[in-house]
């Protein structure tokens, strides 16, 4: 009997490095492609798993006719409450997807195609992020939509060195877990490490 991963890459999917974030942001650019501009956006902003980036509402974003620049959500996966900010650029796509998507309080942010009171699943945002990473050259295997997750909060500790803050925008409650999530090895803390004389 056959392995259920034979053939398949398995194992943590990279982030997205900048200028790939900002190819992908050029090809979502046409009007046709807001909701994927908004979502993909939102997903780098949020770094939220697939599952909660989803079931996100109107209600979740907005507030007075104005997206927020900073909005808390429940996980799905671990019940615990997540903050995170929406920069400018972000929160004038994701109006614009409102405005011409007739999305109003109470409706899912990113619908399904099968009808308004039901969201976007799991299964075609993983579909949509292959298209996103396949139009700029890169090998959809490689990536996920965990790869969003990942990009922004790899950038801030690359930036930084502040785990302790990563483990906040993710919304991890284990330091360790954090620490497995961005891969972190121990020539990475050596070289923090060396940076600091005392």
């Amino acid at each position: 009997m056959a392995s259920w991963n034979r053939g398949r890459l398995i194992g943590q999917k990279p982030p997205l490095k900048l200028c790939e974030v900002w190819a992908i942001r050029i090809r979502l650019q046409p009007q046709e492609r807001l909701r994927d501009l908004a979502m993909f956006n939102l997903a780098i902003d949020s770094k939220l798993r697939g599952c909660d980036l989803v079931a996100l509402r109107v209600d979740d974003v907005l507030l007075s006719g104005r997206v927020r620049p900073r909005t808390t959500v429940l996980q799905k996966k671990t019940g615990t409450p997540v903050q995170f900010e929406i920069t400018e650029q972000t929160r004038e796509t994701v109006l614009q997807w409102m405005a011409c998507s007739g999305r109003r309080p109470g409706d899912y942010l990113f619908p399904s195609r099968i009808g308004r009171n039901k969201p976007l699943t799991t299964r075609h945002y993983a579909r949509l992020m292959d298209r996103w990473v396949t139009s700029v050259g890169l090998d959809p295997a490689l990536y996920g939509t965990h790869s969003l997750r990942r990009t922004k909060v790899a950038l801030i500790y690359r930036r930084t060195g502040n785990l302790r803050a990563v483990q906040l925008l993710l919304g991890h409650t284990k330091l360790e877990s954090t620490v497995r999530y961005l891969g972190i090895e121990v020539d990475d803390a050596l070289a923090i490490s060396e940076q600091v004389d005392i």
